[in-house]
Formats: C-alpha cells, sequence, structure tokens
C-alpha cells in the first residue's frame, strides 16, 4: 500500500464555452476499471444527444490501467490531452469525460488539444484534490483524571484524534504518521506517566485537502 498519493475528491464538474462549442467536464474518484466504465457510459447515456463524449482514467497504486477515448475526434486530440493533465497532476484513480456539443467553429488540433485539456483542468479544480495519507491507529485507554491533559495535547498536536469514547475509562481513537508511530507512543506514555493503556488498531487512509500545485509530499 502506497504510504501517500493524490486523488480527486469524489465527484464534480465544470463547464467551459469555446468558440461557441459547448465543453463540459466530469470528474470521479474510481478504483476499478469496470467503476470507471460504468461512469463513463452514464454520462454517455446523460448526454446521448452529444457530439462527442470524450475519457480518460488512470487507475492502480502503480498507474498499471491508463486509457483514453476521443470519441470521434481527430486521434490524440481529446482522451489523450485529458489523460495528460491526470498524470501532470499526479491524480491516482480518477476518470475523467469531457462532452462536447459542436458550435459550428472548428477548433484544428491545437484548440482541440487545449479545450478537452482546459475543461478537464477545470473540472478537476471544480471537484478539488485530496493527499491520502496511509495511517497507523492507535486506542489509548486512560482514567478520567487525566482526560484534560490528554485531550488537550493531543488536540495541539499533529497527530489526528477522530474519537473519544466515554465508558468506564476514556478511550481516544488517534491515527498517526507511520514513521512517528514509535516516537508518539513514547510520547504517550511520558505524557501519562505510563498510566495509558496502548494499543495498535487499524491502518487507514485519511484524507487532507491539497491546493492544485501542490504535488510533492511533505
Amino acid at each position: 500500500m502506497l504510504k501517500s498519493y493524490l486523488t480527486v475528491k469524489k465527484n464534480g464538474n465544470d463547464e467551459l464555452i469555446i468558440q461557441k462549442s459547448r465543453f463540459i467536464g466530469y470528474v470521479r474518484r474510481v478504483e476499478t476499471e469496470e467503476a470507471a466504465h460504468e461512469f463513463i457510459q452514464e454520462i454517455k447515456k446523460k448526454h446521448a444527444d452529444a457530439t462527442h463524449n470524450c475519457s480518460a482514467y488512470i487507475i492502480g497504486e502503480h498507474d498499471q490501467i491508463q486509457k483514453a477515448n476521443d470519441d470521434g475526434e481527430p486521434s490524440g486530440t481529446a482522451g489523450v490531452p485529458m489523460l495528460e493533465v491526470l498524470k501532470k497532476q499526479q491524480l491516482k484513480d480518477t476518470a475523467v469525460v469531457v462532452t462536447r456539443y459542436f458550435g459550428g467553429i472548428k477548433l484544428g488540433a491545437g484548440g482541440l488539444i487545449r479545450a478537452y485539456g482546459g475543461t478537464t483542468s477545470q473540472a478537476i479544480k471544480a471537484t478539488g484534490i485530496v493527499r491520502r495519507k496511509l495511517m497507523q491507529g492507535f486506542s489509548i485507554t486512560i482514567d478520567y483524571t487525566l482526560l484534560g491533559k490528554t485531550e488537550n495535547e493531543l488536540r495541539n498536536s499533529e497527530h489526528l484524534l477522530e474519537t473519544i469514547n466515554y465508558v468506564e475509562n476514556v478511550e481516544f481513537i488517534v491515527y498517526v504518521k507511520q514513521d512517528e508511530a514509535e516516537a508518539f507512543q513514547n510520547w504517550m506514555i511520558d505524557l501519562t506517566n505510563g498510566q495509558a493503556e496502548l494499543k495498535t488498531i487499524d491502518q487507514k487512509y485519511i484524507e487532507i485537502d491539497v491546493t492544485l500545485n501542490e504535488t510533492e509530499d511533505e
């Protein structure tokens, strides 16, 4: 499993008018090729009267599935530039469909490449990007006398305090960057004078909003 990767927030869309042609970009997070096909067919059905419904997707931990379809536009002028936008922004598990309603003015190859690439970028911007970070979960159980101090320290740390369970004792569910797991455990032991019961639980991806130009990991 990747420690960190970029993808889109669930789904979104945006629209551009270029030389009287209407371009509508749709973006969706997909984790299988079957899901990508379903998404593409859904948009094609929605815009069955459109001139073109071009598509591209990139799926897999190592981007092993990459497909682009021009749907009747001149070869290489639609699907490929759409796919290139996904690759340039380092997005994984992402599909895009750009629907075109022809407005009567031919754009030429260069114009089409800019139009489809630009619509894809605009749709991604409207949808938003997240960084998914694989983090280690911890269950920390303490006595109520340590609640205030421990909660305050956790909330002021860079760790993610997800849940507090108020039962016989207090249980915190916290997610920590993988390379900080050992340091976190030592910190908790020191903070509670060894009175905390720590258990490792599941790892999971935590999503953090990022800007379009943020492509490097922290």
